[in-house]
């Protein structure tokens, strides 16, 4: 099943909106307290910004213009809400804000805490309630010896309420660490030396003599992709959480080594594969340009083509139109990156399995990388393609999935040929992809190829108006308005003799 991510559109058209529930908010906390009208209109003045976005989640936009109107008067800066996210809503949409020149994103909802590339950003995350006594005692439940070393997590529309839990639960457990929020975070996630984490968005430390495998996590929030990624990138750990909505606590069931296993036959499905499609899941993340052309570099050095799509928000139907691409590969942030392609035609994997199934210098281990800038040259979980293969890696081996033999060789790409091959659009590579690969050929043979830029070639026209209307009867069209029969015969035809003289009667 698909996530929203990847959605095309047919769920929110037919969704039953229920009164009450679709603000997103408790009509027990005011306005200025849930969003923290104060510190977004500090964040606009002290900063000086004129035009500001303001990004929403679907289920907040029913307060979108009442925040957006506080914020105005309060400030005298012009806001524009940007209701429809180019990707994932818990990512920052830079794209969307900048086709309205804003100069800095207020972002309100569930955030994945990604980097961004350009704009300043100020993250309001909903103050959701939060009954401290009730998880405390959850907690004491799930671990009854006080002597345990546990890191408490929390969904960000519960980080407020970390200090008055922490207050109720360290006095009885000392070895309890509590992660707190930096959304300014390092490449390096660990830095063994201090013992501190910073990961995700969060930031705790822990005592470096025992390292993250011997701690447990206790998650505060709902189910959701979130806990899914700490659950993947974390799984030496044992997890248990508390979900306030509910009220309940439980150690989590997910069975985290077979989804591992899943993702591992993925990988074996991209060593498979010869002809890959790099999907860009995302235009706001820090360096995934980079990642782009990192994948872009091993891919080709795998003796596989690469081929760049741009196609918005992934879905099924828009990545069945590219039959001859073998597997696809999603840039997006970590929570966006597990995608469930059970849907699609051709798997959806991470950089980080792309890089198990080309790089053979890459080993697996127990950790899983979600993220993809740790993948980068200087990352912590970087590891350099070798310039070399041992002939024990150049042996053929056979695919446990197809059967079939396969060699691995390193393929040395010039460094024209990779910078051009950047989009399913490039001709020129034509022919070589289809002496790699039978299902390439389609691919040369296919009359529409993707959109061509066509430097120079094109004359430059001025906008024009264009048609308004609805397609049963535009405005310029002679006709004017149409009657039904018109409708059932059309207006170049002439109207049957029968029709006429009963319009004449």
């Amino acid at each position: 099943m698909t996530t929203a991510f990847s959605s095309d559109g047919a769920e929110v058209i037919q969704r039953a909106l229920i009164p009450g529930e679709t603000g997103g908010r408790s009509s027990t906390v005011t306005l200025e307290d849930f969003y923290e009208l104060k510190k977004a209109i500090a964040f606009v003045a002290d900063n000086g910004f004129t035009k500001v976005a303001l990004q929403f989640p679907d289920k907040l936009l029913s307060d979108s213009g009442d925040v957006a109107a506080k914020i105005e008067a309060a400030s005298g800066a012009k806001m524009y809400i940007l209701g429809d996210t180019s990707y994932g809503s818990c990512c920052v949409d830079e794209v969307a804000a900048e086709h309205v020149g804003a100069e800095a994103v207020v972002h309100y909802g569930p955030a994945c805490l990604s980097p961004c590339r350009k704009l300043p950003v100020l993250h309001v995350f909903g103050r959701e309630q939060l009954d401290a006594i009730c998880c405390a005692e959850a907690f004491q439940e799930l671990h009854p010896d006080h002597q345990t070393h546990v890191v408490v997590l929390t969904e960000v529309a519960y980080s407020h309420a970390v200090d008055d839990l922490a207050s109720k639960l360290q006095p009885f457990y000392p070895n309890v660490v509590f992660s707190q929020l930096d959304s300014k975070e390092p490449i390096n996630s660990t830095q063994p030396v201090s013992g501190l984490v910073k990961q995700f968005g969060r930031c705790f430390e822990i005592d470096k003599e025992l390292g993250l495998e011997k701690y447990s996590m206790f998650y505060v929030g709902s189910e959701g992709p979130e806990l899914t990624n700490f659950m993947l990138s974390w799984n030496q750990c044992s997890f248990s959480s508390f979900n306030p909505k509910t009220g309940q606590g439980r150690w989590e069931t997910l069975d985290v080594n077979r989804a591992l296993r899943r993702h591992l036959y993925l990988v074996e499905r991209a060593r498979d594969a010869q002809v890959v499609g790099i999907v860009v899941g995302t235009l706001g993340v820090a360096d995934y340009l980079s990642v782009l052309e990192h994948l872009r570099g091993i891919i080709h050095k795998a003796g596989k083509r690469a081929y760049t799509l741009a196609v918005g928000k992934p879905n099924p139907a828009k990545l069945a139109n590219f039959l001859e691409i073998d597997i696809f590969v999603l840039v997006a942030c970590p929570q966006n990156s597990l995608l469930d392609s059970s849907d699609f035609y051709r798997p959806l994997i991470t950089p980080y399995e792309m890089e198990l199934a080309c790089n053979p210098a890459r080993i697996w281990t127990s950790s899983y990388v979600t993220d993809f800038r740790h993948l980068l040259p200087g990352a912590c979980d970087h590891t350099p393609f070798p310039d070399k293969v041992s002939e024990k890696d150049s042996e053929p081996t056979i695919s446990l999935i197809t059967g079939e033999l396969r060699s691995f060789h390193l393929y040395t790409v010039p460094d024209q040929e990779l910078s051009s091959d950047t989009a399913v659009t490039c001709r020129s590579h034509f022919q070589a992809l289809a002496e790699i690969s039978p299902a390439a050929s389609f691919l040369e043979s296919r009359s529409w190829r993707g959109l061509e830029q066509q430097l120079g070639q094109t004359a430059v026209a001025k906008a024009v108006v264009g048609r308004r209307g609805i397609a049963i009867g535009y405005e310029d069209e002679p006709c004017g308005k149409w009657t039904q029969n018109e409708r059932e015969y059309g207006t170049e035809k002439k109207l049957p003799s029968f029709v006429e003289s009963k319009e004449n009667s």
